[in-house]
């Protein structure tokens, strides 16, 4: 074995043993709830929430009298010469005069609106289903977090047990090739034996590299996702409890169909879409009918403010509004209004389509990675003993070089299928119950 490969492997373990010890485990729960609370996007469409359930109290402001007050003071001074004409008498002024005046005014009053086509009933029921709408959405994002977070994790978890796998290969790697090259200097063993050993061993050294990278690499993408400093240590472990119970999840499609069609957050909020649609022709035919309104006064003046309320004026009135012509524009809206109902109503039957679409290939994709998790661990199993075999044989000289590396690397890709396909089993379980409307924290 080269002493530049024992050090390698010699200082990988060390400095894995001191990650491994200064690390903290990130549970996938505890990932799920990181994911939950630091997400950008989340945060942002939760304050967007807020805000669209304070549109609704302005939406019923409008059936509310509105009320003002207003106050003011008025001040004038007016000079007359000897030559000026006196204002209430056309006869000029003996002498020069003047004079001034002060007013103080207040008013108290407002307007209510009594009818306008239903206007006002419209854009209330429009921003509450507006907020319903949003509140699904926000549902369905938080679905989509928690479905990102377990692939991001299981990848880790993945990439993990490939790393582990690859250190074990270059370990045996290094040990047979120090086996050969003593078998070599007893001359059991011809010299390409040993380059060729030589060669899979370096290959296995660079395999190895890779993986410990892309084991690092899916780390820093999990941390990124979750707003978290991407240099911390931590330890990822996909627990028994993590895995997700699909046994009552209906086998027919029609019921996973509808099952989707029930719990799909996007789903709910596109039938509410359609609602706020109907919410505004409502509001367009409102531009057809009169509009009636009242309003409400009280308003006093006096020289001084003391005086204010010697003098006090009370007004009450109403007023109606016939639209006769709106160069159109009503016309307009009622049209455009309607094209957008249309357009509403063909988004709701697309997103159906789609749905079922994801219902089915996450149904195609459970069952087949299923069948797939089966059939690697029977060829994992099967190639397993056949290199056992192989490298019995071979120590015994009763097989080639070329025989054992065959059966090994036919183990080695075994491996490899059946660690990938089982995280496929574990992100398809998750898939399908995402698709269905059922992934909850």
């Amino acid at each position: 074995m080269k002493i530049s490969s024992i050090y390698f492997l010699l200082i990988a373990i060390m400095i894995s043993s001191t990650i491994i010890n200064a690390q903290k485990k990130l549970s996938l729960q505890e990932a799920i709830s990181a994911a939950l609370t630091q997400n950008t996007s989340l945060k942002k469409n939760i304050n967007n929430i807020d805000a669209t359930s304070e549109a609704i109290k302005t939406a019923y402001g409008a059936l509310i009298p509105t009320l003002g007050i207003n106050g003011g003071f008025d001040w004038s001074h007016s000079n007359y010469s000897s030559k000026a004409v006196s204002n209430l008498t056309g006869i000029p002024n003996a002498q020069a005069t003047s004079g001034e005046s002060r007013t103080w005014s207040l008013s108290i009053g407002g307007d209510v609106t009594i009818f306008d086509g239903l206007s006002v009933y419209a854009n209330i029921h429009s921003k509450e289903n507006t907020l319903t709408s949003a509140k699904y959405d926000l549902e369905k994002q938080k679905q989509d977090i928690i479905l990102q977070t377990v692939t991001l994790y299981t990848a880790i978890v993945s990439n993990k047990k490939l790393f582990d796998f690859q250190a074990e290969d270059l370990k045996y790697n290094q040990a047979l090739l120090e086996k050969i090259k003593q078998m070599y200097d007893i001359k059991s063993v011809p010299i390409p034996d040993v380059f060729a050993q030589e060669a899979t061993t370096a290959n296995s050294e660079l395999n190895y590299i890779q993986a410990e990278n892309n084991y690092r690499k899916s780390i820093v993408s999990l941390l990124n996702f979750l707003a978290m400093d991407v240099t911390g240590n931590n330890t990822f472990v996909f627990e028994n409890d993590d895995l997700k119970d699909t046994s009552d999840v209906p086998r027919d499609f029609n019921n996973l169909f509808a099952t989707a069609l029930s719990n799909r957050q996007d789903y709910q909020s596109e039938k509410y879409k359609v609602k706020i649609t109907e919410n505004q022709v409502t509001n367009a035919w409102g531009g057809v009918f009169p509009r009636l309104s009242g309003n409400y006064g009280l308003s006093t003046t006096a020289p001084v403010p003391g005086d204010l309320f010697s003098q006090r004026t009370y007004s009450l009135g109403l007023s109606l509004s016939i639209p006769i012509f709106s160069q159109f524009n009503t016309e307009y809206a009622i049209e455009l209004a309607g094209v957008q109902l249309k357009n509403s109503n063909e988004d709701l039957t697309a997103l159906e389509r789609q749905v079922k679409t994801d219902v089915m290939n996450a149904f195609l994709d459970l069952e087949t990675a299923r069948k797939q998790l089966e059939v690697s661990k029977t060829a994992l199993a099967s190639s397993k003993e056949s290199w056992d075999a192989k490298k019995e044989s071979y120590t015994l000289g009763a097989a080639t070089y070329l025989d054992q590396q065959l059966a090994y690397n036919n183990y080695l890709q075994a491996e490899y299928t059946s660690i990938s396909k089982e995280y496929l089993y574990i992100n398809s379980q998750f898939t399908l119950l995402s698709v269905i409307g059922a992934l909850n924290k």
